[in-house]
């Protein structure tokens, strides 16, 4: 009970039992405090100012208006409602989520059906519980213990957590796959990433790193921190496509453009000539299409400078989505002081890497996935990059850390 407390959830009983027994209840689990005095709530003696422990009865509930229900539950921290018939658990259960609140309500009797069933979460007993309540309910504890519960809170804010972080990690790739269609359309340059690669990113490179953040630990006491709020804190929300779109994204972006021109520039097609040169390198009737410095290129050259080109891309974006997948276990810790102990995380990224080389420097891949080998020398422009990520990160949570409420902090806490 303590702590769901230290969590923001508010604990509130409902039972059939006398008050006195249900007050003895109640102190016994740690509800009110051993030497607490609930004060007992009725239509003439509600509370004016904020109450520690309060007692409500079936009977005086009864008589009370919907709007003096919604005052004792918003003023009083600790609540028993005892002599409680079903319809009047329910009207509990309606009143609390009319106040905004997020209701799970457990129980194993009959009697507790209906406030299970209307509940959010409705959570019944597996050892001991009515069979109509079993069948009401969305969760079932097979041990029949509260304890089980808490445990459940704290593993989906866990798994809320990390799902953010597979998004942030999964979106920030996406932008310097479109990027290379929007450039390539409206540059009318060589297309810098074929469909077929970005195929190779999606599933192949990607998908396993990201599967691999649902296993991460908890970066700080998720029991410490208050509910959020389900309206504007949602999984997909803006500071997070701003961090994965506008920010990792983009440097994403320009690691593989860098590699591309590099790669491009280096067999004689400097940026300037490759501007508007689309429609005539792709054309098979044209096989001697002058580069920068005069050389005449045949239609089939001109692809294999493509393919590889779309090779080195790949392999920028993956060199840069190593950093990010670990920049990604955390939040405004750095990633110095989280030990790499997420042994498929560990594995995820030698996974990727062997991909990516197989994919580029397996023989055939330039007739099925129109990839070329790439020199070695290529891959640095990507390790650059992933460079640049790591500080950019790094420098991002430490400021965080520092200034916490500052414009960095708000907008980039995702």
């Amino acid at each position: 009970v303590a702590k769901v407390r230290a969590a923001g959830v508010k604990v509130i009983m409902m039972t059939g039992d006398h008050p006195s027994t249900a007050a003895a209840i109640a102190k016994s689990v740690g509800i009110f405090a051993l030497d607490a005095q609930p004060t007992s709530l009725t239509l003439t003696s509600t509370p004016t100012s904020r109450l520690s422990a309060g007692l409500v009865t079936g009977d005086d509930l009864e008589k009370m208006t919907p709007d003096l229900v919604e005052d004792i539950l918003l003023r009083t921290d600790d609540i028993v409602f005892a002599r409680m018939k079903p319809e009047q658990k329910l009207q509990v259960v309606e009143t609390c989520q009319r106040l905004g609140a997020v209701v799970t309500a457990t129980g194993d009797g009959i009697n507790d059906a209906a406030a299970i069933r209307r509940a959010d979460v409705g959570i019944a007993m597996g050892q001991t519980g009515a069979a109509y309540s079993v069948k009401c309910a969305d969760i079932v504890l097979m041990d029949d213990n509260f304890a089980s519960i808490v445990s459940g809170i704290e593993e989906g804010r866990l798994m809320f957590e990390n799902l953010k972080k597979i998004l942030l990690y999964t979106l920030s790739s996406n932008v310097p796959e479109l990027a290379a269609f929007l450039l390539s359309m409206g540059a009318q340059v060589p297309l810098p990433l074929g469909i077929l690669t970005v195929l190779c990113i999606d599933l192949g490179t990607d998908l396993l790193p990201a599967v691999s953040l649902a296993f991460e630990e908890a970066e700080t006491d998720l029991m410490a921190a208050k509910p959020r709020n389900p309206a504007t804190d949602r999984l997909l929300n803006e500071r997070l496509i701003f961090l994965s779109f506008g920010q990792l994204g983009l440097i994403q972006a320009a690691s593989g453009f860098f590699t591309y021109f590099v790669i491009m520039a280096e067999n004689g097609f400097w940026p300037s000539r490759l501007l508007g040169l689309r429609q005539a390198w792709e054309s098979k009737a044209i096989n001697d299409l002058r580069d920068s410095y005069g050389q005449e290129w045949t239609y089939d050259d001109r692809k294999t400078l493509e393919y590889t080109c779309q090779a080195g891309f790949l392999f920028s974006v993956v060199v840069v989505q190593w950093v990010n997948v670990i920049q990604c276990r955390t939040r405004r810790l750095s990633m110095i002081s989280r030990p790499m102990n997420n042994m498929v995380l560990n594995f995820s990224i030698l996974f990727e890497t062997v991909i990516a080389f197989l994919v580029i420097y397996v023989p055939g891949n330039q007739e099925g996935l129109q990839l070329a080998p790439l020199w070695p020398l290529w891959w640095l422009p990507g390790l650059a990059f992933s460079l640049v990520l790591l500080c950019y990160e790094e420098l991002r949570k430490a400021i965080a850390r520092k200034h916490e409420g500052s414009w960095v902090d708000k907008e980039t806490r995702f």
